[in-house]
């Protein structure tokens, strides 16, 4: 596995965030809203065109995870406060959709 997708640590920050520490050392702090809107489930993505499905304008600005399960040694599904949970976010994925201004800049 790679250093840079493997996370050490998974965890909340603050009250609506997830905090990943990466084995690489890098800290990734995702905020609620920010993961929501990039769901790549079914129901938020067409399948078959990639096409955006979920309107942003639905999803409440305070939406925050109520819990975070792990999935096999490859993601996390997290479930919403607004009801959606069929999401599953692979750490590599994760990783490459960092919000911080390193990983953007790198882009």
């Amino acid at each position: 596995m790679d250093a840079r997708t493997t996370p050490t640590e998974i965890a909340r920050h603050g009250e609506h965030d997830v905090k990943i520490r990466w084995e690489d050392g890098h800290e990734s702090v995702f905020p609620a809203r920010y993961l929501r809107l990039n769901c790549r489930c079914a129901v938020c993505v067409d399948e078959v065109t990639g096409a955006p499905l979920l309107d942003p304008e639905t999803v409440p600005e305070g939406v925050h995870p109520v819990k975070l399960e792990l999935v096999g040694h490859y993601a996390i599904q997290p479930a919403f406060s607004d009801g959606h949970s069929t999401g599953i976010f692979s750490f590599e994925f994760l990783r490459g959709v960092c919000p911080c201004e390193e990983c953007r800049n790198r882009g």
